[in-house]
């Protein structure tokens, strides 16, 4: 069994499907022709009851056909040609200690007890079949012989019902072999029919696989369960063309960005070696500022790196395991403390109300710290940056040079900078790293420009005033 259940598996999905449908129309065939011919046949069995019963021999006839001391006489009437017994009847008197005589027919009959117990008075008639000396077998209706002490046993043979059954046998298997093979057929049909969308979603696939051209459509319709998955198709390798893509920019973008700090910073090392192999001492001051550009540009190789890897993490919530119930207000506060290092010549107010969110502690701090860094990098000396925390909206607002309204819709992509920012030092990716993580934490980020100048940046995170009661202590 399990051979071959291996061997159905090993099959092609159409062929596989074409017998599963072949089979159940078998199964079908073969049950509806079982109820026919049994249905026939209790139907042909009934017929011939009723024709025995109805045309029963005569009593006086079979009356003559015993003694005057009631004693069968055992003489076996033959067919001749003044009473031709057409339907081949056999009839026999049976009496009631289960002797008989054939009074019409060339065979004798098997006696029952149903028949002694009709002669008896026992039962009013008996419907049986028996079997004839010949061995032909027959249809029995056995009834009382009024006025006497005996019973007929009347008999016509059951070919009469055996014959159509056979015929009706030959026809069903035909027909059913006829229907099976058809069904089978069809079925063959239908499955390459219904499978071709999936033979041009698999040559799609196997194309996208030895070519890895993810521009590959292929053409949906209808809207059942096939255009669903090729819908899929589409979406998947739609994503992957995007993702290929943004990998592509992010790398072309990474390396672009590389190259000016390390571009630098090999200049400088180029001159400070060149004054050691030359023996050529470079003024204090200069030897100072070379150092001081190969710091910065090293902090600033820092920076990128970290903010690459920042992007480079996966973006469902960093595996989960560390987002955790935190106070919203407590992580501005910590940025605050470390914008005010690095803008000693602003002043910053903060009105923040209590707010818990869902997040990862150090990966919201940090898009917050690139909110405050983004404010201190464009005020003005002297200027302020305002900071609100009210319901779950977080304000960051400075009072710089404020962004062009054409370029607010760039200010989330990777790398991007406005070209008055160019000259300042940064990467372009600390509006990226902020707008990643709110989105992670379910939030949403905006930037606008504020009324009066400078910008304004909005960051709404989804939370309560009160820490839930898991969070506490």
């Amino acid at each position: 069994m399990s051979g071959l259940v291996r061997r159905f598996r090993g099959l092609p999905l159409r062929s596989r499907l074409a017998l599963l449908v072949a089979t159940a129309v078998a199964v079908a065939v073969a049950m509806a022709a079982a109820v026919c011919w049994f249905v026939v046949r209790d139907a042909l069995v009934d017929s011939l009851d009723d024709s025995l019963n109805e045309n029963r021999l005569p009593d006086s006839w079979v009356r003559g056909m015993i003694d005057g001391d009631g004693r069968c006489r055992q003489t076996i009437v033959e067919q001749n040609n003044a009473s031709p017994n057409l339907l081949r009847q056999i009839a026999q008197v049976v009496d009631q200690t289960g002797g008989s005589c054939v009074v019409l027919g060339k065979q004798s009959l098997g006696l029952k007890q149903a028949d002694t117990e009709v002669a008896r008075r026992e039962a009013p008639a008996a419907f049986h079949n028996a079997t004839a000396s010949d061995g032909t077998e027959y249809r029995v209706l056995t009834y009382p012989l009024d006025g006497t002490p005996y019973a007929v046993s009347l008999a016509r043979p059951l070919s009469e019902v055996h014959d159509t059954l056979d015929n009706l046998t030959l026809l069903l298997s035909v027909v059913g072999g006829v229907g099976i093979l058809g069904a089978g057929a069809a079925g063959l049909w239908v499955a390459r029919a219904g499978l071709r969308p999936v033979d041009r979603l698999t040559e799609a696939v196997e194309h996208v696989a030895r070519t890895e051209d993810l521009d590959l459509r292929i053409p949906v319709e209808g809207d059942d369960e096939i255009a669903r998955l090729s819908e899929s198709f589409n979406s998947m390798t739609a994503s992957l063309a995007s993702s290929r893509d943004l990998q592509q920019q992010l790398i072309a973008d990474a390396g672009h960005e590389l190259r000016t700090p390390l571009t630098s910073l090999r200049t400088n090392i180029e001159l400070l070696v060149r004054s050691e192999d030359t023996g050529r001492a470079i003024p204090p001051d200069d030897r100072r500022a070379l150092l001081a550009s190969v710091k910065a540009q090293m902090t600033e190789l820092a920076a990128l790196i970290g903010d690459l890897q920042e992007l480079s993490r996966p973006d469902a919530g960093h595996g989960g395991a560390k987002v955790q119930v935190i106070a919203l207000h407590d992580i501005v506060e910590a940025a605050l403390d470390r914008a005010r290092l690095r803008g000693p010549e602003l002043t910053f107010t903060a009105d923040l109300s209590p707010w818990y969110v869902r997040a990862e502690p150090a990966a919201l701090e940090r898009a917050v710290v690139n909110l405050l860094d983004n404010a201190v990098k464009f005020g003005p000396p002297g200027s302020a940056v305002e900071v609100a925390l009210r319901a779950g909206e977080l304000t960051v607002r400075d009072h710089g040079p404020g962004i062009p309204a054409e370029e607010l819709p760039h200010v989330f992509d990777r790398f991007w900078r406005s070209p008055s920012a160019r000259s300042l030092p940064g990467s372009g990716l600390g509006l990226s790293i902020v707008a990643r993580t709110v989105r992670q934490s379910g939030g949403e980020v905006t930037l606008r420009t504020a009324d009066g100048g400078g910008t304004v940046a909005s960051v709404r995170l989804p939370g309560a005033a009160t820490p839930p009661p898991s969070a506490l202590p």
